[in-house]
């Protein structure tokens, strides 16, 4: 009996613990056999969805022809050659080559196609193609490999160095997973790269040395004639280029697309082996667990609307300074992501541009951006407008006018100079008034002591003298009127 009462606690307890207990997430690591190096990419925006020992050294085996074919290409893009341009193999074409060497059976001499030449070295992986190739974009083997490495370094890969065309082992040759996706990335934004990498089987036609030939290309994720078998087909897989010596292992990088999903895989340094009179490539079987990895757990998820107000922010010299003006994204933005990833973790870490901020702002002006961050992950930025116009205030803008014409320091120097000129101006007025009141004062002071002088050499007649002298000056008058 006491038992069966614990049989209640004990589902308690189980259930407690199973809720507190940490979710599976779809980010578990895919489950890989060999791959000693992987990059699992997503074409669209470039992040990685999973990697391992993605920046360790390692021999590239005929993964290195992606390169070479992709320099072939853009000189054929620069119009320094034509696809039907006929190359004569040069007569070291086979130097460096070992007896089990990939070879498209091409011979000093043999007169073929330029496009011959690049679907040997992409779809047969033909080393002897590359030789032929590389003397005829720059001349020699050794100059091309020299672009080889500087188109590298152009592309970012500071890791990578080349020694050949072709991939055959040297301790000198390498690169690493990551930086062989920065090149294969370029390489299938050609079109013809893309063709030519795409492509099932070729037929070559015949030279002056040879037969018309056919063969397939070595991927087994989209060729079921490939040496590897059929057993590896993959229907969502694109291109792009195996890879195999010894010392590098087992190589593949390639592209698979699906529901919208664009990806990109290099794996490197993978086993193979004849098991039970079966042959085993875990450069394709790990590849292909990294691709249903991907499809089955990421999805393109809406992380960002456009429509949603992430910050406010106050605008200098607005009409309706008050109310401030809100930043929406510029667009929506997809991401491709977890499925079972939860969104309320997104976190818009903004930066608003400050000198941006004065009105007028016509509508949809970017006044600033937001860095998209899940779970501390940093997962790109967006831009940030204003939704709407906001207009200039003309009392705020003359006000602003003024305080900074004031503030201006030619403003000061004039001002300065206007004060010193008006003051020089009020001490020469002052002077002149003093001046003047001294001249009149002077002047007056003259006509008295002039009267006083007058008056003391010249006494004044008396009254009745004047008015004889008077009477006499009219009778005078009066006797020139009659006569």
């Amino acid at each position: 009996m006491k038992k069966i009462r614990i049989i209640p606690l004990i589902l308690t307890l189980c259930l407690l613990f199973g809720a507190f207990a940490p979710a599976a997430s779809a980010l578990d690591e895919p489950s890989l056999h060999s791959a000693k190096a992987v990059v699992l990419a997503d074409l669209d925006s470039g992040r990685l969805l999973y990697s391992k020992n993605a920046d360790e050294q390692r021999s590239p085996a005929s993964l290195t022809k992606i390169m070479t074919v992709l320099l072939a290409v853009e000189a054929l893009e620069r119009g320094e050659v034509t696809l039907e341009e006929m190359v004569t193999a040069q007569s070291d074409c086979l130097e460096g080559l070992n007896t089990d060497s990939s070879t498209s059976g091409i011979q000093p001499g043999e007169v073929m196609r330029y496009q011959d030449l690049l679907y040997c070295a992409m779809v047969h992986s033909a080393n002897e193609a590359c030789n032929v190739l590389a003397h005829r974009v720059s001349g020699s083997v050794s100059a091309f490999v020299e672009k080889m490495n500087e188109r590298a370094a152009e592309l970012g890969c500071t890791n990578t160095h080349f020694a050949d065309p072709n991939g055959l082992s040297n301790e000198n040759h390498y690169t690493t997973a990551y930086e062989m996706y920065l090149i294969t990335r370029e390489a299938i934004n050609h079109p013809l790269f893309a063709e030519i990498c795409n492509t099932r089987g070729y037929d070559m036609p015949a030279t002056n040395v040879s037969q018309a030939r056919s063969f397939a290309n070595s991927n087994a994720l989209i060729s079921a004639d490939s040496e590897y078998g059929s057993s590896y087909l993959y229907p969502a897989a694109a291109g792009v280029k195996t890879g195999f010596t010894q010392r590098a292992g087992y190589c593949l990088v390639s592209t698979a697309e699906k529901d919208g999903v664009h990806l990109l895989a290099v794996v490197m340094g993978c086993d193979g082996w004849l098991n039970a009179g079966i042959d085993e490539y875990e450069n394709f079987s790990d590849t292909i667990a990294l691709y249903n990895w991907a499809f089955d757990n990421f999805a393109y998820r809406q992380a960002v609307s456009a429509t949603n107000v992430v910050t406010r922010v106050q605008v200098e010299l607005a009409a309706d300074a008050d109310s401030g003006v809100n930043l929406r994204p510029q667009n929506d933005v997809t991401l491709l992501l977890p499925k079972d990833l939860d969104l309320e973790k997104l976190e818009l870490q903004t930066t608003v541009f400050d000198d941006m901020l004065v009105a007028p702002i016509g509508a949809g002006t970017v006044l600033g951006r937001a860095e998209i961050v899940i779970d501390g992950v940093d997962y790109g930025r967006v831009n940030l407008i204003n939704a709407a116009e906001v207009e200039l205030s003309r009392k705020e803008f003359m006000n602003r006018q003024v305080h900074e014409t004031v503030a201006r320091p030619w403003f000061v120097v004039l001002l300065v100079f206007i004060v010193l000129l008006a003051g020089g101006y009020l001490v020469l007025v002052l002077r002149y008034r003093a001046q003047r009141r001294k001249y009149l004062r002077r002047k007056r002071e003259l006509a008295a002591r002039r009267a006083a002088r007058e008056r003391s050499a010249d006494p004044p007649l008396p009254v009745e003298s004047t008015q004889r002298f008077a009477a006499y000056i009219d009778e005078e008058m009066e006797k020139r009127k009659r006569n």
